[in-house]
């Protein structure tokens, strides 16, 4: 016969170091949870070079806020004058405008394939707090 004493203290060596491990790592994953960047923008916000551009990358395509689409139509040169038509900006309450309330949606996410990059979150309410200007 094999004499494994040897063995057994580093297999329980190992078995412990794994255990504990296993352990300290689990209770992270309790407390794991993403909190979204804080932007302080304080740069002017233009619409037509900063709004419009997100408006046209994640909201005006095919199937979508798009010229024949479901409304409102958010393609450049209508954009602005639908927002207000719909009534989606608020300017004396910015975060309570239906326009950020659906960009930041945990519900209802617009895009529906996933939200707005948070930076341009940010972007579009620093522009609805400048007062949503066709600038």
């Amino acid at each position: 016969m094999k004499n494994h004493s040897k063995r057994t203290p580093i297999f329980l060596v190992g078995l412990f170091m794994l255990t504990g491990s296993l352990l300290f790592m689990m209770p992270s994953c309790n407390y794991d949870q993403y909190v979204a960047p804080v932007y302080n923008i304080t740069d002017t916000i233009s619409y037509t070079h900063v709004v419009q551009p997100i408006f046209t990358s994640n909201c005006a395509v095919s199937g979508c806020h798009a010229t024949g689409g479901i409304a409102p139509d958010l393609s450049a040169g209508v954009s602005y004058e639908n927002l207000f038509l719909y009534d989606l900006v608020d300017t004396a309450a910015p975060e309570t405008s239906v326009l950020y309330q659906r960009m930041t949606s945990a519900t209802k996410p617009m895009p529906p394939a996933g939200l707005v990059q948070p930076l341009d979150q940010a972007k579009v309410l620093a522009w609805i707090k400048q007062g949503g200007l066709n600038n």
